[in-house]
């Protein structure tokens, strides 16, 4: 049986993102994204909010550790991520799902608001694959469609002699 692991998500930052580093010198930036559904119950407005914690590595964790802060609008594709340990305080064993970010998109302009922003996609896997900017391919000419050839108009009085102006008589 095939298995798939992916994840889309476009939400906002709920705090500014935490770089570190990795003993092999690979960023690593961790930030949390809140993702929200607005729906209508009996006619009264209702928010749901999902709060994902998400990991990211490599270049693109030096562009969002430098451009994005608390608020800021991301999309973002990865895969799902399952964490256990134990408490500390003796709580027992704990658990969570975190999106281990292989590509992002900058959403909003330089200062937020909308538009487009720059984007990244990851070549490697968790641990410091190296990120390279998404491009767009460039725009192809494409060949004008055939025209069916048509046959010269006639000229009118095609079929009459033609005279230069000292042929005319007056």
């Amino acid at each position: 049986m095939a298995n798939f692991n992916r994840i889309i998500l476009c939400g906002n930052l709920t705090r500014d993102p935490q770089m570190k580093y990795l003993p092999n010198q690979t960023p690593l930036v961790e930030f949390g994204l809140a993702v929200s559904k607005k729906f209508k119950v009996n006619g009264e407005d209702r928010e749901e909010v999902l709060f994902v914690e998400c990991t990211l590595f490599g270049k693109g964790a030096e562009v969002i550790n430098q451009y994005c802060q608390k608020g800021k609008q991301l999309l973002v594709e990865g895969r799902l991520k399952y964490d256990t340990w134990e408490d500390k305080q003796g709580g027992g064993k704990r658990s969570k799902h975190s999106v281990v970010v292989d590509n992002f998109q900058l959403m909003g302009g330089r200062d937020s608001g909308g538009g487009g922003g720059g984007g990244y996609s990851s070549a490697g896997d968790e641990g410091g694959g190296e990120q390279r900017p998404q491009q767009r391919a460039p725009q192809q000419q494409r060949p004008a469609p055939a025209q069916p050839q048509r046959p010269a108009p006639e000229q009118p009085f095609a079929n009459e002699p033609q005279f230069k102006e000292d042929d005319i008589p007056f």
